[in-house]
């Protein structure tokens, strides 16, 4: 009899769902998709975002209360491919979380359910902080989010299964509003296709790809690594000779070197968001490209 009550115990505990009574605690490694999870979980999940929008999400140091948020998590979300490489995999590690590390149903990297560009078909240490598996910056191409949206739907619903009902009608309810917002700004921005872009890092390529703009330089010298005065000396004249359209300054990047070009060519700089909580106008998901479109907008008639 006992045996049997064992074996029925666990038996039970393995048709339970991984989040058992309260609310599914999520740890969202960017703001982008700590938004994405309140749009799909609602009420019904904590998230805990552990970077802030003007924090360059490469850089991170692996604090003490990152490690405890880790632990008590039951589900988290970051960008991947190795974006988050100096730091997530210490926070998993110091955590000792077992629900949540690769493989597990409680670890989602987003970049996973996308097409990747930018995949390198090198890659040593020369050529800087070079992401092996590609650009991880997915989230700037909202037909990207549409996807991955769906899956984490499904991810959140399989470790809260007494609510998969409610993920797959919030998901439901997102794809609809979203769907139709993407088809406005991609009517608003047709004045953008072709616009030549200078970047600080490559992480607007989500971005210039999905409305047929050109990204013609970078100010970094290397990925990750600050420009030398010398690259920047070179980046003016080749800018002289083809010149661009705008120069983009992501909210987390630092300001010096693009408004030092801007000034020297006359191509006119403008700051986006990059994420939700970038500037003051991208509140949400929503609002992060209802105000990188219209910013866009506003410094082409500039020029």
């Amino acid at each position: 009899m006992r045996r049997f009550t064992v074996v029925f115990c666990m038996a039970l505990a393995c048709s339970l769902p991984a989040v058992a009574h309260g609310e599914a605690r999520a740890f969202a490694c960017e703001p982008e998709w700590a938004a994405l999870l309140e749009e799909l979980g609602g009420n019904q999940v904590a998230v805990y975002q552990a970077t802030s929008p003007k924090q360059d999400p490469h850089r991170v140091e692996a604090r003490p209360s990152l490690i405890a948020r880790m632990r008590r998590a039951d589900l988290v979300v970051c960008s991947g491919s190795d974006l988050e490489i100096g730091w997530l995999p210490v926070l998993l590690q110091a955590a000792g979380n077992r629900e949540v590390q690769p493989g597990q149903p409680g670890y989602f990297m987003a970049s996973d359910y996308v097409r990747r560009l930018d995949v390198p078909d090198r890659v040593d240490r020369a050529m800087g902080d070079v992401h092996p598996y590609g650009n991880p910056h997915v989230h700037l191409d909202p037909r990207n989010l549409a996807i991955i949206a769906t899956a984490l739907s499904k991810r959140l619903a399989e470790i809260d299964r007494e609510n998969a009902d409610f993920y797959v009608a919030r998901n439901a309810t997102f794809q609809e509003r979203w769907s139709a917002s993407i088809e406005r700004w991609e009517r608003e921005a047709t004045g953008l296709k072709g616009l030549r872009l200078v970047t600080y890092h490559r992480d607007a390529i989500y971005l210039a790809n999905w409305l047929g703009m050109d990204l013609a330089a970078t100010i970094e010298a290397k990925p990750g690594i600050p420009p030398s005065s010398r690259h920047l000396a070179k980046l003016l004249s080749q800018l002289e000779a083809e010149p661009a359209d705008v120069i983009v300054r992501m909210a987390y990047n630092e300001p010096k070197a693009p408004a030092w070009l801007g000034e020297k060519t006359g191509i006119p700089v403008v700051e986006l968001p990059y994420t939700v909580g970038g500037t003051k106008q991208a509140k949400d998901l929503f609002g992060l490209f209802d105000d990188t479109i219209d910013r866009l907008k506003s410094a082409v008639s500039r020029s």
